[in-house]
């Protein structure tokens, strides 16, 4: 029997939170799309750096030649899970060490392997939910290769990236793109999605859930984490987390009182130094 859970945290968990240590090289790059990219109309090129570097956050723009950048955890610890993670930016940049190089970092550590995720940004939504989708399929292709059980590959997103990745976990019978080769024929379900402060979950009518937003009893289980101040998730984290236990999915939701928004898991912030150690609980409860 599916069991969900719902948890509003009203109370402080204090760690020694993560800060900017040095991150290993990415192991390989994997691009997407080998010939043209759905959905775009820009020549492929890397992704532009851009010179707003306020809050020591790194981001990048323009991209249009989405890749995957992959970690490793060491053998000692490798779960066999893999995480894609989708940086936040308001689909306009992506925060890609902040919340893209820094987690990967942390899920090494817990034995999974990282896919750091760049996706179609600025103004390109349907580009980005192919991107994710493309990212979803390649990976679990690449079981073998990268030791994982194709069974528990999972997303994980923070704000945009969060709605992406809630995007991936209720589209994925939906064809986004023209079939492109035989990885297409491979499924595009996560198999548990992980929201960080996401963003955009409440769009509907009467602050409900996003259309495009389809719960089924197929959705993945999903844990949620935000702040009861961020304008940006808080309300539609609950809104979201409703949806699904009303179709008896499992899920789990945090909501602190402060936080504010967009924290990845620096130290200095009690919602960053809280959501990892849940997270983490979670992430090793879920894995089969």
């Amino acid at each position: 029997m599916k069991h969900c859970w719902i948890i509003f945290v009203f109370s402080v968990i204090s760690i020694p939170g993560s800060s900017q240590t040095s991150i290993k090289n990415s192991m390989d790059t994997i691009h997407l799309w080998p010939n043209q990219v759905p959905n775009e109309t820009n020549t492929k090129h890397r992704a532009v750096q851009t010179p707003d570097t306020s809050n020591n956050v790194k981001r990048l723009t323009d991209v249009t030649d989405p890749i995957l950048e992959t970690f490793k955890p060491d053998a000692g610890i490798d779960s066999g899970a893999g995480v894609i993670i989708c940086p936040g930016g308001g689909y306009q940049i992506l925060a890609i060490d902040l919340e893209g190089y820094e987690i990967a970092k942390w899920l090494n550590e817990l034995g999974f392997t990282a896919f750091v995720l760049q996706y179609r940004v600025p103004n390109n939504r349907i580009g980005a939910l192919n991107d994710l989708q493309r990212a979803i399929k390649i990976v679990r292709s690449k079981a073998l290769d990268y030791n994982l059980d194709p069974n528990n590959i999972g997303v994980l997103g923070f704000s945009a990236g969060g709605s992406l990745a809630a995007r991936a976990s209720t589209n994925f019978n939906n064809e986004t793109y023209t079939k492109m080769d035989s990885l297409d024929d491979i499924s595009s379900k996560p198999n548990f999605a992980v929201l960080i402060y996401p963003a955009y979950l409440n769009k509907g009518e009467n602050n409900s859930v996003t259309p495009e937003l389809t719960i089924t009893d197929q959705t993945p289980s999903t844990f949620i984490f935000a702040t009861a101040d961020d304008a940006y998730s808080g309300e539609g984290s609950l809104v979201f987390s409703n949806a699904l236990i009303q179709s008896k999915i499992p899920v789990e939701v945090h909501v602190l009182p402060n936080g504010g928004h967009g924290y990845g898991l620096r130290k200095g912030n009690i919602a960053a130094e809280t959501w990892p150690i849940l997270a983490e609980t979670w992430l090793k409860n879920i894995i089969k």
